[in-house]
Formats: C-alpha cells, structure tokens, sequence
C-alpha cells in the first residue's frame, strides 16, 4: 500500500466528472486499499479517487470513531437511489480544501447502490455522517465540491483564498 498525494483546490482536475470502473479487478482493489491509507494517514473520513488525481468512480469511507474498530467502506460505481426529503445540516471539510469547515444542508438520509471490493452489487441506507459522507464523496465523483453547496460570496471567497496560496507557492494553476 501507499500514501498518495492528494490534490488541493484550485486544481481543475477536481471539476472532472470521474469515469466507471468496468470491473472491481486487482488495479481496482490496490486503489482502494491506497486511498485507504491515504485516508487514514490525512486524516480523514472519506476519499474520492479524483482527489488523489484518479479519474474513476471508486471512494472510500471509514465514520468508526477513534476509539472504535475501523469500518472502511470500499465503493465502486456508487449512485443513490434514494434520498429523504428530511434535510441534516453537518459542517463539513474535505482533504482538497484543507482547513477549511462550513455548514452544509443535506439530505438526512440516503440508499447508494455500489459495487464493493469484491465486485459484488451491495446497496446500504445511510443516515447522520455516513449519508452526509456518501453524498459529499459522489459529489466529488461528479465534479462538485461541498463549497459549491455555499453562497456564491463564500465559495468565492474561498476560492480566492486557495488561489493566491497556489500562486505563492509557485504552482502552475
């Protein structure tokens, strides 16, 4: 297994609406248990492949407290297939736009159809962090970030922000 870097905002290839996996295969299943350890190295809850500068619909989710056994989630494909009308406002943060954490409305609870690491169809109803966790990583999928769920004055703002670091440190964005 390896650590990958993970990918910040401003870089474009976080807007790429990520491609399906054809098959659950070894490739496959050595992204997942790498984007794991990237995960848990960050640290994080969740990881989509994009964010590691993949291209494919693959994610990883672990919720389990600290103090609790982990529970990593390996996802391929994933889609929902049915969201609650009732509506859950967390703060969120994401590993490409470190730092930074807002509050978030959506919906409270969720049903994703995915392929797990084994390639076999699971679908699983989530609710509280892991449903508020599946949307955010499929967004990601899509090429959507949590900040664009904000006022256009914040996700500028904080594009702004993540732009100049970019400039000062000489990347080529």
């Amino acid at each position: 297994m390896a650590i990958l870097p993970i990918i910040e905002l401003p870089d474009p290839r976080l807007r790429l609406v990520s491609q399906p996996v054809s098959e659950v295969d070894a490739e496959v299943r050595k992204l997942m248990d790498d984007m794991l350890e990237t995960m848990y190295d960050a640290p994080g809850i969740g990881l989509a492949a994009i964010q590691v500068a993949v291209a494919k619909r693959v994610l990883v989710i672990d919720v389990a407290k600290e103090e609790e056994e982990p529970r990593p989630l390996c996802v391929a494909n994933p889609e929902i297939v049915w969201s609650s009308e009732e509506k859950n406002v967390y703060q969120e943060g994401c590993l490409s736009i470190p730092e930074y954490y807002e509050d978030v409305e959506r919906p409270e609870k969720v049903r994703v159809r995915y392929l797990d690491r084994d390639g076999k169809v699971q679908e699983i109803e989530a609710d509280g962090l892991l449903s508020t966790c599946f949307q955010h990583e499929i967004d990601h999928l899509n090429g959507v970030l949590f900040i664009d769920h904000l006022s256009r004055l914040k996700r500028e703002r904080v594009t702004k922000k993540f732009v100049k670091a970019a400039r000062l440190r000489g990347d080529d964005e």
